[in-house]
């Protein structure tokens, strides 16, 4: 409880922290507010170290897509691989919940960052256009998109089907997808307090190539990150 209270007081106050010093980088280009997630990815690596004594281990960064655009497929169980995995990637773009821009500050920082926001399970003028956006953004930046096609944080030990988002993503992209597997909920999880003296385990498997349907891709993309995590767990 106590290592909880420690944790929560010192990782929320470094996030408020970057988010007030990089306030200026809303007139400056978006490479300095990209810089800024990336501190707070590194931020979040360092608390649960120090205060939390989790030990991060990442495995497969020789799998990482090299020299060729690519989007990341990713499990999700805390709000760990939200910050984190900015520290691994290139500054990925993230779809989030529309409701996330309205959060003062940080929500500004979202949009900054060129992140795509969508209204779940909602059929609104801006959905219609969300693929074409996605497109957009990929086609004109370099920076992977990343999806966890899960739809929410789960539980360490759910399966849950994929959405049919993320085979939509895949076939309007037409390029190859990055899966990984993240146990962090077994530290860090949804609801509840955290676990210290645990390691988080982040997974990066071989990419998937373009071109498959998008009933095949699905298929395999569920089935390589649930056999990781059955593993990891």
């Amino acid at each position: 409880m106590i290592r909880n209270l420690i944790f929560s007081i010192f990782f929320f106050s470094g996030i408020i922290f970057i988010s007030i010093i990089f306030l200026p980088s809303f007139f400056l280009p978006k490479k300095i507010v990209l810089f800024g997630g990336k501190l707070m990815g590194y931020w979040t690596g360092f608390c649960l170290k120090v205060f939390l004594s989790t030990k991060i281990i990442i495995k497969g960064k020789d799998n990482i897509v090299q020299n060729d655009k690519f989007f990341i497929a990713s499990s999700h169980q805390s709000m760990f691989e939200t910050f984190y995995l900015q520290t691994i990637f290139n500054s990925p773009v993230f779809i989030l919940k529309k409701e996330l821009l309205l959060i003062p500050i940080f929500g500004w920082y979202l949009k900054k960052i060129g992140s795509i926001s969508i209204k779940r399970n909602k059929t609104t003028k801006d959905n219609l256009s969300f693929f074409s956006d996605i497109s957009k953004v990929i086609t004109d930046s370099n920076r992977p998109l990343i999806i966890f096609p899960q739809g929410t944080r789960v539980l360490p030990d759910e399966r849950l089907p994929f959405k049919k988002g993320a085979s939509r993503i895949y076939e309007e992209l037409k390029m190859s997808c990055q899966p990984v597997a993240i146990n962090s909920g077994y530290v860090w999880p949804k609801k509840g307090l955290k676990t210290s003296n645990k390691n988080i385990t982040i997974s990066i498997l071989k990419p998937i190539p373009a071109g498959l349907s998008r009933d095949e891709f699905s298929k395999i993309l569920e089935k390589v990150i649930y056999t990781e995590l059955n593993l990891l767990n």
